[in-house]
């Protein structure tokens, strides 16, 4: 799945349709690399946003629950998807993470781990992060804006770490100036010292 639902306050606004290719096609199209189904959630009302993401191929969830956050984005998400055996949860902001590291975190979950995550050679976590269906009902409950932090602390021994070598793991675009660096700045795209996005 991926989270589009953010108000992008930092940015000023339509953050995810900035950039060329704008940076929601970006993540959704290495998401679609990796995996066929790609739910995408998306504030109601956002028809350039629900048209770009279903150019892409994604199945497009509306919902008015965007504006709690990111938790309530989440589970609106599981909620539509139930049946599904697991999930893996990308955000519409982090547009350099690798296909192939979104394949690994799949084939993770598809050889039984509770949640799987790639991490760089130091062991430190990135994005994005796979659940399988033994936390349905947990993913079901979250709400606000702290995401699956919580839930992700409290099973921490239940996290299988997938060491890739991708960059994008840590990149997540908050301002304009992140979206010029991401252009421009080698540094910026080889991911140093760029810190681990917590709110997942």
């Amino acid at each position: 799945m991926l989270l589009c639902g953010g108000a992008a306050r930092r940015f000023g606004g339509g953050k995810l349709l900035a950039g060329t290719p704008p940076l929601a096609e970006r993540a959704a199209r290495n998401l679609k690399g990796a995996i066929a189904r790609v739910v995408a959630v998306a504030p109601p009302g956002d028809a350039p946003l629900v048209e770009l993401l279903e150019r892409c191929g994604c199945e497009v969830l509306a919902s008015d629950r965007t504006s709690r956050g990111m938790g309530a984005s989440l589970a609106a998400a599981i909620e539509a998807c139930a049946s599904a055996d697991g999930w893996i949860v990308a955000l519409g902001d982090m547009p350099a993470i690798r296909p192939a590291t979104l394949g690994r975190v799949a084939e993770a979950l598809a050889e039984g781990a509770t949640i799987a995550a790639p991490v760089d050679g130091s062991g430190r976590r990135g994005h994005p992060v796979g659940f399988s269906k033994a936390l349905r009902s947990e993913l079901l409950a979250l709400d606000g804006d702290v995401g699956a932090r919580p839930l992700l602390e409290r099973h921490a021994n239940a996290l299988t770490r997938i060491v890739v070598d991708d960059p994008g793991i840590f990149i997540d675009i908050d301002s304009a100036e992140d979206l010029q660096k991401l252009g421009s700045d080698p540094g910026f795209q080889r991911g140093v010292n760029w810190p681990v996005r917590g709110s997942t």
